[in-house]
């Protein structure tokens, strides 16, 4: 285990190669995480919170449905509704019925949305350099296709 059983005081192997590989996954994911929900809660918002700001700002004009939304989330969030809610009361979004069909609802980003995600987008920038700004090019497209290769085992 290497450098994360010294930083968790791990003094036993781990079972295998795939359990090590998981377990500095998810501690560099919280370490990530943790950085990332101190930019946010400065201005304001959750994780989940801004992600789904982003996802409306390229959904933009015509916004989105809470089923389309919750497909595209970084982090699975089982009540979509309620988070959508709370953004409308922030005025950060604006919801209404699809013309075509009025079963749907549709939220869309309002210009208090995009002037926050303005604001917070250089925070955001900083904090990704300063998670990954160290390793090379070349390094972080392996990574990202690793991380890709691994998700195909999830998938069912």
């Amino acid at each position: 285990m290497k450098k994360l059983a010294k930083e968790i005081g791990q003094s036993r192997p781990v079972d295998s190669l795939e359990a090590e590989a998981i377990l500095n996954l998810e501690r560099t994911t919280d370490q990530i995480r943790r950085k990332s929900q101190q930019t946010f809660k400065a201005y304001g918002l959750t994780a989940a919170q801004y992600n789904v700001l982003r996802i409306l700002r390229g959904a933009q004009p015509d916004g989105l449905a809470c089923s389309q939304i919750g497909k595209r989330m970084i982090s699975h969030d089982p009540d979509v509704t309620r988070l959508l809610k709370r953004l409308a009361k922030m005025k950060l979004t604006e919801q209404r019925r699809d013309v075509r069909d009025r079963r749907i609802v549709l939220t869309r980003i309002t210009a208090a949305g995009l002037q926050k995600l303005k604001e917070l987008d250089p925070g955001v920038a900083k904090e990704t350099q300063k998670a990954l700004g160290h390793m090379t090019a070349s390094r972080l497209e392996l990574l990202v296709n690793l991380l890709e290769e691994a998700r195909t085992g999830l998938r069912t």
